[in-house]
Order: structure tokens, then sequence, then C-alpha cells
């Protein structure tokens, strides 16, 4: 019934790979006007034709875009965004996945979030379903987080879209192959040395 859309969504966020099983059931939720999984997991997914955040310059000014230091930021945020491939307003500002060529590609795709100040953080878990549910239990009237994260597997099981565990501290938590924090440093450092600003 969505397969339209999830082929637009795929083509527009994700470069054309397949759409992660829990996420095509957020989406269709989130398109269905079903809000169960959005209050739990505080997700709102992007439109059709929104800007990649790493490409929104609108918020510049004409004379800002123009300065050589941004226009190093921005050169280097664009090469970032074919690796960032950010599905959702959530988190610390956007979330989605990492998927730098360099990350093995036998194991899950790397979580990312991405802030307003365009710093990095790391997810725990294997889906963007469980990450969402991770940084969610830290905002629950449930002081413990370890608790707060098993009721809301729990939840998001009886709606259907079982974690691979409701253990907190059984969340994957592998570390990048590539770090996106340092790999933007890099990228800027390089924009800039061609624009003769070192």
């Amino acid at each position: 019934m969505y397969d339209a859309q999830l082929a637009e969504f795929s083509r527009e966020r994700l470069d054309g790979r397949p759409v992660p099983d829990d996420l095509r059931v957020l989406l269709v939720a989130q398109w269905e006007g079903h809000t169960a999984f959005a209050h739990l997991l505080h997700l709102d997914f992007f439109e059709a034709g929104a800007a990649h955040p790493l490409l929104d310059t609108s918020y510049l000014s004409a004379e800002e875009l123009a300065a050589p230091e941004m226009r190093a930021v921005n050169a280097a945020a664009a090469e970032m965004s074919q690796y960032v491939k950010l599905v959702a307003e959530g988190g610390k500002g956007w979330v989605g996945y990492w998927l730098h060529p360099d990350e093995p590609a036998d194991r899950a795709w790397r979580l990312v979030e991405l802030d307003t100040e365009f710093t990095y953080w790391r997810p725990v878990g294997l889906t963007l379903t469980e990450g969402a549910a991770a940084e969610q239990a830290g905002y629950q009237d449930e002081p413990d987080e370890r608790v707060a994260f098993t009721r809301l597997a729990a939840e998001l099981a009886a709606l259907g879209l079982p974690l691979s565990t409701q253990d907190f501290d059984a969340l994957d938590d592998t570390e990048y192959v590539v770090d996106p924090e340092d790999l933007m440093k890099e990228l800027i450092e390089a924009e800039r040395a061609k624009r003769g600003l070192r």
C-alpha cells in the first residue's frame, strides 16, 4: 500500500538502499496517523522534499554564505551527507544511519545523531527503534533508565515492534570504525586548506 512512498523515502534518505524493517513500520505508522510510536520514541520522520540538515543553508544570510570559513564548513558538511543518512527529527536534533564505506557491511547499520551545532553522537542499539528507545529511557519519570528502557521495550513489543533485547545493558554499543566527528573535522581542515585558510 505504501510501496511508492517507501521507495521515494529510500531514494531521498538512503540512496535507494532497502528501508530497514523497523523504520518501515515506523514510517507507515506516521503516514497512517498512528501516534503511539511517535509518542514513545519522539521521532518525526522527514516529509518528501525536506532538506538534509547537513545541506540546509537556508538559515544563513548571503554574507554568511559567502564567508570563506562558512564555505569550508558547508563543503565539508555536503561531503559528510554522503555518509550521514538522517531520517527523522529526534534525539539531540536529527537521527539516522552512519553509512561510511569503511564500516563493516556484515552487521546492522550504525546509528548516528546530529545536533544543531554539527556535533555527532553514537546512539546504542542495533536498530533506529532501539536507539530512540534508549535515548528516551533517560527522559522518563522512572529515574533508573534501565527500568525505563525495559518498560519502553515492552510497550513497543505490545505495539508489534519488538526490540532485540529488553535489557538496557545488553544493547549493542559497538564503536564506529570511522568516527563521524573526527571525519568532519578532517574534511573541514581539508576545505580550509583548499581556500588558503590555514
